[in-house]
């Protein structure tokens, strides 16, 4: 009897641990099902961490990029603007140098102006030659306006002196050359005043029309 009830508790005995070795393979399983599952996450959580970082260092890279680019165009357009603005005064300056040297030239080439002062009242406010010179002239036709040029003009050329001469051979108040031209006004051209003004208003009068127009004609040229 004893004999078998040893049989039978070595047997339950052997199940027992049977069943226990199951079970404890099954918990032991199931715990490394766990830990595995637990290891994925963390895996997973880590994939996404370094992805997460990733993008971040990507978008702070392009963020210091677009940074940089938008600095280079803000120095290029400031070089671009500093270069025309002087290019602009360049320019500006050489159009006021044109301009300058334009007026220049048309000042130079305008006809001067004959006479713009004060007129005389009559040709009392002359003497000597002069006054012999007004005389005539009005007789010549020519208004008492002409007089100032008249009387700039001889004094230009001679001085209204009627023995002036020059070494070319041109001769008294009108500088007639040769002086022998104003024979035709009279036989005494050279000691007469008024035989060499009248010539001189003819010579005048064919040539440049007015007093006013052989003065302006004379100092365009230095010669009438």
């Amino acid at each position: 009897m004893s004999r078998l009830w040893s049989r039978y508790g070595i047997r339950a005995l052997a199940v027992s641990l049977l069943l226990v070795g199951v079970a404890g393979g099954y918990f032991l399983g199931e715990d490394r099902e766990t830990q595995q599952s637990g290891i994925d996450a963390q895996l997973v959580a880590d994939a996404e961490r370094a992805e997460f970082q990733l993008l971040r260092e990507r978008n702070a890279a392009h963020k210091q990029a677009m940074a940089a680019q938008l600095a280079a165009e803000r120095e290029a357009a400031r070089k671009a603007t500093e270069t025309a603005k002087a290019a602009a005064e360049r320019a500006k300056k050489a159009d006021a140098a044109a301009d300058r040297k334009k007026r220049a030239q048309k000042a130079a080439n305008a006809p001067a102006k004959p006479y713009d002062g004060p007129i005389p009242s009559s040709c009392n406010e002359y003497s000597g030659n002069r006054a012999i010179g007004c005389a005539l002239m009005l007789e010549a036709g020519f208004p008492i306006a002409e007089m100032p040029c008249l009387e700039k003009l001889w004094t230009k050329e001679s001085g209204w002196n009627h023995k002036a001469s020059n070494p070319s051979g041109a001769y008294g108040i009108p500088q007639a050359l040769p002086g022998s031209k104003m024979s035709s006004a009279g036989s005494d051209w050279q000691n007469s005043p008024a035989t060499q003004i009248e010539w001189g208003l003819g010579y005048i009068k064919g040539r440049y029309d007015t007093p006013c127009g052989a003065w302006t004609y004379f100092q365009n040229n230095g010669h009438y």
